[in-house]
Formats: C-alpha cells, structure tokens, sequence
C-alpha cells in the first residue's frame, strides 16, 4: 500500500521483534560479523560487509543459513574457509577480490541454493570448484575475468537453474555446453562477452530445457539454429551485434515457444531485423530499445504484423515526437511502453488504431500536458505520466477513460486538483500524486472516485485540509499526505473515510476530533511541526486518538526544537497498539502512565528526544514489549532496565547515547534479550567496564551488535584503540587459582598441625620455653642483676603441704637459706611466666619437688624446662631434682627432657630418705652450698659426685 512507504523506517527498526522465542543462534558476538534476525527461528543470517576483510573469518556459526560476504578484500577461498557450513543456504561473495577458489571449497555447502561472487577476478573455472553443491539453484558470475570454463565444471551441479556470466571474457560458445545438458537448467546469461558466433552446430547437445537466453552486447556475427534444440525457449536478448549479424533459422517451430524479445541498437540492418522479426511467430512481448532509424523506415509495421504480439515496449527512441501513421498497424496491442524517449507531445490520433490497450507507459518523457491522444483509449486501465513537466491538469484531460483504474502522475509540476478532472474515472482504484505542487483540492474528491482505495499525495504543498476534503473516498484504504510544508487541518478532514487502514500526514496544527470515525484506522504516521504562536508549546499535546479503536502502528515525528508537556493519556483508547514510533518528541521522560492504555505494545522506539533517565515505572504496563529503541538520546544509565519487568524484550537499540560503563548485571533482567545494539557510545576504556567486556566474549544468550568497533573515548590515552582490545586481567586476580593456593595451604597447615600435635607438641614447647630463657638470660646478662634467693622451689599444688610441713621448716628455719616460693613471693599482676623466669634468674639454684601431678602440671613443666635451659646454658650447678615419689623411667618418656636429666644425673629421693630424713636434708645442704663453677668430680645435677639415696 502507498502509504506504507513512510513506515518503512520505522519498522525497520522494529523488525527486530519477529522473534517470538529465543534463537540460540544468536547466541555470541562476533568480531568481524553481525547476525541479523529473521522472520523465521530457523534462519541464521550472518552479514559481514564492509568490514576491510582479506580472507573468509573464522568465526561464521555453523547453523548459518546466509551469510553474507560482500564489499571486502577478499583474495581468495580456501578449502577450509567455509568447512563445517552444512547448513548455509544464501552465499555473496560479491566485490571482493577473489581471484582463485580451491577445488572442494564449497563441499561442505550441501543445502547451498544460491551462490553469487560477482565483481571479482576469477579467470578460470576448474573441475571441482563446485563440487558438492548439488542442490544449488542459482549461480552468479558476473563482471569476473572468466576466459575459460573447464568441460567438467558444472558435472556437480544438478539442481541449476540459473547462471549469470555477464560481463566476462568468454569467447567460445563449447563452453557453456556442460551447463545446458542440466535436467532443471532453465536461464542463460551471457551478455557482454566476447562471443562471435551461437550455432546450434557447435553445440553437441540433443536438447534444452533453457527457456531464457541473454547474448546482449556480444557483438555477433551469426546466429544460426538449425536444429530443435531448445523446444522450450521463450526469452532471447539481442543487442549489440556486428553491423554484418547473420540471423539463421530456416525452421520457425524451432523457435514456437519464443513468447518475449529483446531487440536493441541499431547495428544491424533493417533486413536482418525483418527476417527475425518473422521467424517468431510466437512472440507476445517485444523491446525495440535505441532503434529510430529503423522504426522510422517501418520495423513497427513489421513487427506489429506478428500473430501473437500484444505487449510492446518502445524505449530511448523518439526525440520529440510521435506522428500519427507511426502505430496504426498496433492495433492488437494492449500493452504499449513509450518511457524514457525524451517525448514532447503525442500528434492526437497517434494511438487512435489501439483500441484493447489497457497499459500505456509515458514516464520519463518531457511531456508538459496530459496528451490529447490517449483520449481515444477507451480501454485503457493503466496510465504512467510520472516524471514529466505536467504543470495542470484539464477538464478534458481524461476524458473517455472510464475504465482507468491506476493513473500516476508523480514526479510533475501539478498546482491544483480540480475536482472536473476525476469526473468520468468511476473505476479509478489508485492514484499516484507525489511530489508535485498540489495546493489545493478545489473539491476534488467530494462527489468523485467512489472505488478510489489508495491515494498518494506525498510531498505536496498543502497548507489546509478542510471539512470534507475526502467525504466521498469512502472506499479508499491508504492516504499519504506527508510533505515538507504542513497543514492545518479542521475537524471533520477526514470523514467519510470508514475504509481507510493507512494514514499519514504533516499537521502544523491538531484540531480535536481530526481522527474520528476512522474506525479501521491501523497505521497512522503523523509529522507534526507547531508553531510556536499557536501556544501549543506552553500547555500539554494531547490529541485524541481514542476513536481509533484498530490502530496498531503509530508513529510520531516532531520538527520542532522547542518543548511541550506531552499528555499521561496521550494512547487513551489504543488497546490495540503494537507499534509505536516517536522522534524527537519527548523532550522529557514520558509519564510514567503513558502506556498504561497500551498493554498490547510489542514494539517502542523513542529516538532523538534528549532523554537523559527513564523510570522503570515507564515500562511495567507493557510486559509483552520485544523490541525497543532508545537511539539518538542521552542516556547516560541504564538502571532503569533493572526493574523494567520486561521478561519478553529480544532487541534492544541503544544507539548514539552517552553511556560511557556499563553494568553487565542490568542484562539478568532481561532473560529474553538476544539482540543489544550499543554502537556510538562513547565507552570508558578502563577496569570500570571489566564485568560488561567479559560479558560480551563470554555471554552464550545476547549478541552484541558490532561490539569489536566500539570505540575508546576514556580516558584520552586510549583514544582510537576499541574497548574489547582492552586488558581486562590487569583489573582483577584469578580468584580460582588464589583459592585454590589458599585451600591447598590450609590443607597442608591443618595436616601439619595434626602431626606436630601428635608427635611434637612438647619438643615445640620446650623450644618455646629454651627461646623464652634465652632471651631472658641475655636480658639478665646485659643488666648483671644479683641473685635475691638461694633457691626457687618449684612443686605441684598437690605437693604443697608437704613442701610447707617437711621443706621449709628445715630449709628456711634450720638451715637459713633464702627461699622463693610462686604463692608468697611473685609479684601480684605480673604475667605468670615473666614470674616464673624471674624466680628462676633471681634465684642461685631450681628445686624441682617432681611428683606425678608435678609432671602433669603445664606451668610446672615451664618450669623445669626454663631451668634446664639455664644450666645447659650457663652450664653451671643450678639445678636440683628431688623426687616424692618413685616413678618408672618409662612413665617420664611423655617429658623426654626429664627422663634424659635423669639419665644423666644423680637426683635426691624423698621415699628413699624416709628412715634418714636427717641426711636427706644434709645433702640438700651440700647441693645448695656448692658454687657456681663445676667441677670434675662433681655433679652439676646435685653436686654430689655419685650420690644416688
């Protein structure tokens, strides 16, 4: 329909929506490659144009179902360059440079059909080159080098039907014999080669199923068919042939199913001309292009003598004009093309002999007014005037043509309509209008052009559409009335219009009401541009659309800089809405009630708006959104995406904004998104964008339209580099291999601590004890501190009372030593071990009173483990052992460094002594009397050389 054109931009873009489910197809952004989506889940269509490309990229998926190669750089098709393709249908390998392609390479194209690798250098077409493609269907090697084709070349290719070899250097005709022995092979083109001769003769072939052949622009010198070779041949193209062409067909059944020919130039001789003309009987449709001087000496005549022609085309013949003898023997015609033929006027009875014609062609002449020949065409049914220099139409410009039924007078210099024009057009189902003058309708349509169905008046100069301008098209369905100037429309413009399902128009003003009655209404495309001294701009836009109760695409388009309020309930009544299009129309974020009226809407684009946020809110009535476009604004986040609930959206547009991160976490709430289009923002280049860059190489849902020419634009060092060559490791750690290090440390260190518990628990706290006295003996040296007490005792709580009952009274009150005891003599608030070295440093000698809950005691153990290191480091007599009890040297084993100073000492026991408790005292005595310095014969355990009581 006429006025669908408007929309095509518009649903361009919202064709991204088709995809009613997930394509795991789309799954992947690829870097030199897009993958486009399609009407269909199952096709896969890969597009890699104008990408610089020398060779076939590695990365085509393998579901591809087209793939699109075109506008490279490409030398030429290796083996493996499309292996593994088993799905491709639809290859282009066009304008590249591709001179050789390797025997097999297409062998793994088994459902390939279509083949195109026009514009490159191939000169030779080998064996193999096609080998595998048994169902290809069309094969085109246009504008190549081709001066050979091998015998065995298309031996593969079973199913052709079509070959294009335009534009090469083929000069042999055996060449193409392989091709004609095809069981389907129905279409020929070999134009613009170097062929010399075509002759049945050099054609070892039985017969062809060819039905079209092209041998335009071969300069030929004979064609010869002298045999029924091609029963089924109906399309045959002549043009450019030797001044001396020989035409050879003595048998016209050879040529009985010849319906259409091309006839061009004027090279050959206007006898040739006459004898092909007449060995086709057949022919319905006949071209005579660049031919006046023989039309003019009388090939019309000759050629509208032929039984079956009906359909005539004329072009780049008459400069001027046409008389009126030229077409009386076209009595027969019903098509007649007179296009492009620089025409000024048709004499009046130049047509009057056609009387079945229902086409006449006249566009893209220099006619200046409607010819008065075409009156006498009272069957005419289709009129081309388009692109001529029509400045007015008459009264009696159509008069006669009742039975028209399409009139284009695009492209003209019309000012006015007047209504006496259409008068008699009672049939007139299209008329074509655009880009004229046209004013004004001086009440054209109000009593005229009952079945009129599409009006197209685009680009017009309207300035007013008035109450009842179209009352009486009750039957038209599409209205264009787009232009560069707009109009001011009154209520009631559009009434009577209860067919129409098109509508597009440019308003410099709303009146309300402009739309009612137009219940049928589908798609309407309104441009609109206010005048800023019709106030609109300073209170809130609200047309009313809620008449329109079938509408399902809306567009908007603003030619305006200036602002206004744009109403909540601007979709009020608009159940139906899917699309909906607005540029430069928001100036601001849309209410967040707009499309609460419109919960049907499966497609959104607002473009060019200068819209910096968006709310969430915005987008929860239309959960069944699936494509949506915010290009062209300035967004600058897209958090609002977050709580967006729009589980459906599939594509997502987001073009030319001025996001510079991007939070790769936002796209979890949208489980349906397969397509994201992010080009022309410009992207921080830094570890801001780390989780988003590795979400893009790494997704297996959403592709990344073009995502490898994103460009850096911070910080200013990295402009003119892309942001996914940016080095995303020196952002974050491997926290895999950091937790792997950490748990394998921590196993080895819990295992360690078992076996150091178990086996070495008192070798570590021994040493811990021997570091704490070496550090406080050296601390002692430094000082040179004096010995307070003769001697620390150290003894278990359990042995207390016998220490104060049997010890001191002997020790203390007897023998008058100075005794440090841990209950009477360490200092209050002390840390017990800092007590416990000080007593032992503090004191000449160490009693150990050793019982068994003595060798169980912790500090007890810290104890005679701090003294033993003294005396082995200062290898004096400081220590005495003094058991209460027998114990086994098996039980001492646990306190390894007690059953070794055992071994090597001489010790004091309390039951051995029990029937001489005199001499045990004694023998203290002597071991606390002995000096610092040892002796041989003395013991440094007790100083008793061998004393073992």
């Amino acid at each position: 329909v006429a006025a669908m054109g408007s929309w095509s931009p518009f649903l361009f873009v919202f064709s991204l929506s088709v995809l009613l489910h997930f394509n795991p197809s789309l799954a992947y952004s690829l870097k030199n490659c897009t993958v486009a989506y399609s009407y269909s889940v199952t096709e896969v269509r890969v597009q890699c144009i104008h990408r610089y490309l020398t060779a076939v990229p590695d990365e085509i998926p393998q579901n591809a179902t087209s793939l699109d190669l075109s506008s490279n750089q490409i030398l030429k098709i290796n083996r493996t360059d499309l292996i593994g393709l088993s799905k491709l249908k639809y290859l282009n390998l066009n304008k590249n440079s591709i001179s050789h392609i390797k025997d097999g390479a297409f062998s793994d194209l088994v459902q390939l059909t279509n083949l195109t690798i026009d514009l490159n250098n191939l000169t030779n077409v080998t064996d193999n080159m096609f080998q595998g493609l048994s169902k290809l269907v069309y094969l085109s090697l246009y504008f190549n080098q081709i001066t050979h084709i091998s015998p065995l070349a298309f031996q593969h290719l079973t199913s052709l039907q079509r070959l294009i070899l335009r534009f090469n250097n083929l000069h042999q005709i055996i060449a193409i014999v392989p091709v004609l022995q095809l069981p389907n092979f129905y279409e020929l083109d070999l134009a613009q080669n170097n062929f010399i001769s075509f002759q049945s003769d050099d054609l070892p072939v039985n017969i062809s199923n060819l039905r079209t052949l092209k041998l335009n622009s071969n300069c030929l010198r004979k064609f010869s068919l002298t045999r029924d070779l091609f029963p089924h041949l109906e399309s045959i193209h002549f043009s450019g042939c030797s001044s001396d062409f020989e035409w050879n067909v003595p048998n016209k059944t050879f040529l009985r199913s010849l319906s259409t020919l091309y006839l061009s130039e004027t090279y050959i001789s206007f006898e040739t001309y006459t004898l092909m003309l007449q060995s086709a009987d057949s022919v319905e449709y006949l071209s005579l292009g660049f031919m006046k001087q023989w039309l003019d000496e009388g090939l019309i005549d000759i050629a509208c003598r032929l039984p079956a022609l009906t359909r005539l085309k004329l072009t780049y013949n008459f400069p001027g004009s046409i008389n009126d003898t030229l077409l009386q023997s076209c009595s027969k015609l019903t098509e007649l093309n007179l296009a492009a033929n620089d025409l000024t006027e048709l004499s009046r009875f130049s047509l009057r002999a056609m009387k079945r014609l229902k086409r006449l062609d006249l566009h893209k002449n220099y006619l200046t007014s409607v010819p008065l020949a075409i009156r006498s065409l009272s069957t005419l049914q289709i009129l081309q005037l388009s692109h001529n220099f029509i400045a007015e139409l008459r009264c009696s410009d159509f008069h006669n043509l009742t039975r028209l039924t399409e009139l284009n007078l695009s492209y003209n210099r019309i000012s006015i309509l007047k209504r006496c024009v259409f008068q008699e057009m009672n049939y007139l189902k299209v008329l074509k209008a655009k880009h004229n003058l046209i004013s004004e309708f001086d009440g054209t349509f109000k009593f005229t052009l009952q079945n009129l169905q599409v009006l197209n008046l685009y680009s017009n100069n309207f300035n007013k559409l008035s109450d009842g301008h179209f009352q009486n098209l009750s039957s038209l369905r599409s209205l264009a009335l787009e232009s560069k100037i707009y109009s001011v429309a009154q209520a009631g413009a559009f009434e009577g219009l209860y067919d129409l399902q098109n509508l597009s128009v440019s308003l410099l003003s709303y009146t309300e009401g402009l739309f009612t009655g137009l219940q049928l209404l589908e798609s309407l495309t309104l441009h609109q541009s206010f005048e800023l001294d019709s106030g609109i701009s300073k209170k809130k836009f609200e047309p009313s659309f809620s008449s329109l109760p079938s509408l399902k695409r809306l567009k908007i388009k603003n030619y305006n800089t200036y602002s206004c309020e744009i109403s909540q309930n601007l979709l009020r009544g608009l159940k139906s809405l899917e699309h909906f299009a607005a540029e430069r129309f928001f100036i601001e974020s849309p209410h967040p009630d707009t499309f609460t009226y419109s919960p049907h809407l499966k497609n959104l684009q607002i473009t060019q708006s200068n819209l910096s946020e968006l709310k969430p809110e915005l987008f929860q009535p239309i959960p069944n959104l699936q494509a949506l476009d915010l290009s062209k604004n300035k967004l600058r986040s897209l958090d609002f995406l977050a709580q967006a609930d729009l589980p459906a959206l599939s594509g997502l547009t987001l073009r030319g904004n001025e996001l510079t991160v991007i939070n790769e976490t936002i796209f979890q709430s949208l489980p349906a998104l397969t397509y994201l289009d992010l080009f022309g923002n410009p992207f921080t280049c830094d570890c801001s964008n780390t989780g988003f860059i590795q979400w893009v190489k790494s997704n297996n849902q959403t592709q990344v339209i073009n995502a490898y020419q994103f460009d850096c634009s911070f910080p200013l060092s990295k402009l003119g580099t892309k942001l996914l060559d940016f080095d995303i490791q020196s952002c974050w750690m491997d926290y895999s291999f950091l937790c792997f290090i950490t748990s394998t440390c921590l196993v080895i260190l819990t295992l360690l601590s078992s076996f150091i518990y178990h086996f070495l628990r008192w070798q570590l706290a021994y040493a811990f004890h021997f570091f704490l006295a070496f550090f406080y003996d050296s601390r002692k040296r430094r000082k040179g501190t004096p010995h307070r007490y003769d001697a620390f005792i150290s003894y278990n709580i359990h042995n207390e009372d016998w220490v104060y009952r049997e010890m001191l009274p002997v020790l203390e009150g007897e023998q008058g030593w100075r005794l440090c005891l841990h209950h009477r003599d360490f200092q209050p608030g002390k840390p017990i071990i800092e007590n416990i070295t000080d007593a032992i440093y503090s004191s000449r000698k160490t009693i150990c009173v050793i019982s068994r809950h003595y060798l169980q005691s912790e500090w007890c153990s810290r104890e005679i483990q701090m003294a033993s290191f003294r005396l082995f480091d200062e290898q004096k007599d400081v220590l005495i052992l003094l058991f209460l009890e027998e114990i086994a040297a098996w039980q001492l084993s646990p306190y390894y460094r007690m059953r070794k100073l055992v071994k090597r000492r001489t010790y004091l026991s309390w039951p051995q002594a029990s029937q001489y408790t005199g001499v045990f005292w004694h023998n203290v005595q002597r071991a606390l009397e002995t000096g610092d310095a040892p002796t041989e014969t003395t013991d440094p355990l007790t100083g008793l050389a061998g004393l073992d009581i």
